[in-house]
């Protein structure tokens, strides 16, 4: 059973957006000096709140089950489809209509081009770290969702460089190795290696899985008050830029909001009709719609500087992923019923 704070979750969230953006124009250098923060373009502080979301989930992870996710493969391949043939160019078709179509009149075609590169580079670069959150708040299976994750990670490798580099019409793209692996070790490695300890300590002490849940549901507040301190962050280092150029950031957000919610529905209805169960469904088709934005940043600000369309383009990406993720967690709880007779 949700409590009455967590069954309104998007209420908090929406005043902590509106807190950041207040607090980042009234003490813009403790937000400069937080921001500062960071190591190949990581946020520590951020970087820090998201594992402290992240590690409850990893300690729900159980290796004696990893070798079951291959009895569900659809969702797997559901992930891997939308990630990989669907979502890097869909995302930079909704660039070219919102940008040289929709919005042509409004921005400089310099600009534009500038926007439609971020949204690009947003695109082809799944989540790591945040959808671990959103599989939480969804009951996700923990197991199959850090094999999608890992499975996602070692495509980037190979996959982002050149996927940017063909939409781009770039002959070679910067992969910001430090921040890739920095990330993945942050978001997947570190949690989840304090997680295995912690969950062989819980069961070493003779209680089982009833110790795990229990000291899992104990870090539940935790883990929502990190989100909440995330969204006052995120919005607190933006604030200046949203309240000076609010037009501008509507229209860069108007498509990734398409893009977001036509993924989500591509994915989820992909797993309804193939009857992956709900654990699995929902965290799938999160996956593809939330994004990897420190990997998008650091590639944005290498290839066209740190004031460029493209650098403000993803850095927008960060500020729509959260509100929109939630809605999206909200309707997924919601829609859990559909899955119970269609799964099997």
């Amino acid at each position: 059973m949700m409590s009455t704070f967590e069954r309104y979750l998007t209420v908090w969230v929406a005043l902590c957006i509106v807190a950041g953006i207040v607090l980042g124009e009234l003490a813009p250098t403790l937000f400069e000096t937080l921001a500062a923060l960071e190591y190949a373009k990581v946020n520590l502080v951020v970087a820090g709140l998201i594992w402290a979301m992240v590690y409850p989930m990893m300690i729900a992870v159980d290796f004696a089950s990893l070798s079951h996710v291959s009895d569900q493969p659809r969702g797997l391949m559901i992930t891997l489809v939308v990630n990989w043939l669907i979502k890097p160019f869909t995302m930079a078709a909704l660039g070219v209509l919102f940008f040289k179509v929709i919005f042509a009149d409004m921005i400089p075609d310099a600009d534009a081009e500038g926007y439609m590169a971020g949204l690009i580079l947003l695109g082809a670069a799944p989540c790591t770290a945040m959808v671990f959150v959103w599989s939480q708040l969804t009951q996700g299976d923990s197991n199959y969702t850090l094999v999608q994750v890992s499975v996602n990670d070692i495509i980037m490798v190979f996959a982002y460089a050149p996927i940017v580099a063909l939409l781009l019409g770039v002959s070679e793209i910067p992969v910001p190795w430090e921040t890739l692996l920095l990330s993945v070790a942050l978001y997947v490695v570190v949690p989840l290696i304090a997680g295995v300890i912690t969950r062989r300590r819980l069961v070493a002490n003779g209680k089982g899985a009833a110790a795990v849940d229990a000291f899992i549901a104990s870090l539940k507040p935790v883990s929502v008050l990190g989100l909440l301190a995330t969204v006052v962050l995120l919005f607190g280092f933006q604030g200046r830029i949203i309240l000076g150029q609010p037009l501008v950031i509507a229209m860069i957000a108007a498509p990734l909001l398409v893009q977001s919610y036509g993924i989500f529905a591509i994915a989820y209805a992909a797993a309804y009709g193939l009857r992956v169960p709900f654990r699995i469904a929902a965290p799938c088709a999160m996956i593809g719609t939330s994004n990897f934005f420190e990997l998008a940043v650091a590639v944005a600000i290498s290839l066209y500087g740190l004031n460029s369309g493209a650098a403000l383009a993803t850095v927008v990406g960060v500020l729509v992923e959260v509100p929109v993720m939630l809605s999206l967690v909200a309707f997924a709880n919601r829609t859990r019923h559909w899955f119970d007779t269609r799964t099997g």
